[in-house]
């Protein structure tokens, strides 16, 4: 495995577009002539189940194989799925999570309660809070939140703007080309004005 390998877990539910977002992640990185390997779990995904994506990128990556305490940056799609992956980000690591809360089936229902202090938690652990779905609205669409997310995780990777932009055009529908152009640079915006 080489030194300049970096993994980015995506982490969220079904429907959220995280298997979108890891396959622009992999070409950006493919186009910037960098290797990659790409292990997604789906669970129930359908139906609002976790879903875990696993993108190593570097000039030379071994395995797709992401051990606890190995991820450089962990962008999550929904706070309790952040929590549940937190163990895998290194130390020093990124943790880049959508603002927002999405209520497992057992707490719809009223069989089990929310955990409490997850924000709290999150924040302890260095999380960067994204209002990810208040900026993909802004962008024109809510369904543009991976993208968002993209943005953000973009301020944290040596991939050159264009690039990224290049191939978001290539992979989303061309009515849909200019909301997910948008959301990527509110995204990206969000974060570098939190770092300023």
């Amino acid at each position: 495995m080489s030194n300049d390998t970096k993994t980015v877990l995506l982490s969220g539910v079904g429907g959220q577009g995280a298997i979108l977002a890891a396959d622009i992640l992999s070409r950006v990185a493919m186009a910037c002539g960098q290797d990659v390997k790409l292990s997604e779990i789906h669970g129930m995904a359908q139906r609002g189940g976790a879903v875990t994506t696993v993108v190593r990128l570097g000039d030379s990556v071994a395995s797709m194989v992401a051990d606890k305490g190995s991820v450089d940056y962990l962008v999550s799609f929904e706070k309790v799925e952040a929590l549940r992956n937190i163990e895998f980000l290194k130390d020093g690591g990124a943790l880049l999570v959508n603002d927002e809360f999405i209520k497992p089936l057992p707490v719809a229902t009223g069989a089990v309660q929310a955990p409490s202090g997850v924000a709290e938690s999150l924040e302890q652990a260095g999380a960067v809070l994204v209002p990810a779905e208040a900026l993909a609205k802004e962008a024109g669409s809510v369904k543009a939140v991976n993208v968002v997310l993209l943005g953000a995780l973009s301020t944290k990777l040596n991939y050159d703007e264009a690039t990224w932009l290049s191939v978001i055009e290539s992979r989303v529908p061309a009515k849909f080309k200019d909301v997910n152009i948008a959301a990527f640079k509110l995204g990206r915006r969000f974060v570098e004005e939190c770092s300023a």
